[in-house]
């Protein structure tokens, strides 16, 4: 397994001989990489082989399927993520997920940014209206609704959808971001904001993405990790992965021979 050079960036995220299995089908086979904070790295592979299922195990979204068991080690900030005293519901705090499909909250637009943090105790007006707003403005969203923060988020197109759930996402001040082919369903230019939103937001937050589209990973990544078969096959700078691929399924893959 090839491994990205981490010397500009400090690591975050810690993943050592990680398995996992579904009953008795294992789905992950022995991962082990570092993510750097503050970049976007980009799991790409074909369907089924690992790419979402490695995602979710970040925020420990895995734990509630039925009959899953992890081996090995999660560390985020030098923390075992699946040690016994973790608050799991603190750890989705700090590891923020968007999904396939934007699912906005049948509420308003304000109540679905408010939502995180009134969970977590927030519940004063002016504070609540401050988070809302840089929420919306970190998602690139405010100029758009301002005016409709009482309307409901379903009234949105999808791609403001998808961005607000981002803002939401960030609402409760995350550490990390994980986007599950979050422009999958999204048109051409909603795809656009997100990928230039993501560009961005990589300034504060580190960002790991699950894409099928490989045209996207080599746009909007710093680093790059192709999946088969539950195995990491390769873990590069995105540049190099895309242009010096230094094992052969690998460039089958991003030449279209398979997948």
């Amino acid at each position: 397994m090839q491994t990205a050079t981490q010397s500009a960036a400090q690591t975050l995220i810690d993943i050592k001989q990680l398995n996992l299995y579904y009953g008795t089908f294992h789905a992950l086979k022995n991962v082990s990489m570092e993510i750097p904070e503050k970049a976007i790295t980009a799991f790409i592979g074909p369907s089924g082989c690992g790419k979402s299922t490695l995602l979710r195990t970040l925020n420990r979204m895995n734990d509630m399927i039925p009959n899953t068991r992890i081996e090995g080690l999660i560390a985020v900030g030098g923390a075992d993520i699946y040690s016994k005293e973790v608050d799991v519901e603190t750890l989705r705090k700090k590891v923020g997920m968007v999904f396939q499909q934007p699912n906005p909250f049948p509420k308003s637009i304000y109540d679905n940014v408010a939502y995180g943090p009134r969970l977590h105790g927030i519940h004063s007006k002016q504070k609540l209206d401050e988070i809302v707003e840089t929420s919306l403005r970190s998602s690139v969203l405010w100029e758009e609704v301002k005016d409709y923060l009482k309307r409901s988020a379903l009234s949105l197109s999808g791609g403001q959808q998808q961005r607000l759930c981002i803002a939401r996402a960030l609402a409760v001040n995350p550490d990390i971001l994980l986007m599950d082919e979050a422009t999958s369903a999204l048109d051409p230019i909603s795809t656009l904001k997100i990928e230039e939103l993501a560009q961005e937001l990589k300034d504060k937050y580190t960002i790991v993405m699950v894409t099928h589209n490989m045209h996207q990973a080599a746009r909007v990544s710093n680093q790059t990790v192709f999946f088969l078969n539950g195995e990491v096959v390769e873990y590069s700078d995105t540049e190099k992965l895309f242009s010096n691929p230094r094992d052969q399924r690998t460039e089958d893959y991003i030449s279209g021979r398979f997948g």
